[in-house]
């Protein structure tokens, strides 16, 4: 596709995913090679994928009146995060870029719905106030059923929740902002069921 760069304001393409071969990795970008085209990627850590292998890459396109740019992932669940973390005031695509290339989504979530913000301030770029403003943006708002966060602990409450007869809406709204979603089995039942008796009266 070829048009004036003065109006890509007016150009609007959506890539859900390309699928091809790596031909290039860069520290900061990679090639993916799709029907003869090779495609330029910034991705968050370049050296996750494998030089020759067919991949599948998730992709944000990231269009402005002066630049054209392709932002790619490995997983499904990363590209939403990071579409989250690009939505928060002041934190860009060099941001997201930061907070995902050295942790998981489940570790960044779970600092998010903990409210640590000394988590975010070891990145590159991101202050005390950006921190800050990650937290108050997204705490709460991220989907805690993504499979990041489905880790087998909560994995085995939601199972256990359900042996007591619960519906799936209630253990929902009872597993979503836990406390500790890493603690015991156990514990993680017993709060979501102390949740379930407070609402129910």
């Amino acid at each position: 596709m070829i048009y004036d760069i003065m109006d890509a304001k007016d150009v609007l393409v959506m890539y859900a995913y390309f699928k091809g071969q790596i031909t290039e990795i860069k520290a900061t970008h990679i090639v993916l090679e799709n029907g003869g085209i090779g495609y330029s990627i910034k991705t968050p850590n370049p050296f996750r994928f494998t030089l020759g292998e067919q991949s599948i890459v998730f992709i944000y396109q990231h269009l402005r009146e002066d630049s054209n740019e392709l932002f790619g992932f490995q997983t499904k669940e990363e590209k939403d995060l990071f579409l989250k973390l690009i939505s928060v005031k002041g934190l860009g695509p060099k941001g997201g870029l930061a907070i995902l290339a050295t942790d998981s989504v489940k570790n960044t979530i779970l600092a998010i719905e903990e409210g640590n913000v000394k988590y975010f301030q070891r990145f590159p770029g991101i202050g005390q106030k950006s921190s800050q403003q990650i937290i108050l943006d997204l705490k709460g708002k991220i989907d805690f059923e993504t499979d990041q966060l489905h880790n087998d602990k909560l994995g085995d409450a939601q199972a256990a929740l359900k042996a007591l007869g619960f519906n799936h809406s209630e253990i929902k709204n009872a597993l979503k902002n836990i406390k500790n979603p890493l603690a015991p089995t156990e514990e993680i039942v017993k709060e979501a069921l102390k949740k379930m008796t407070k609402s129910s009266i």
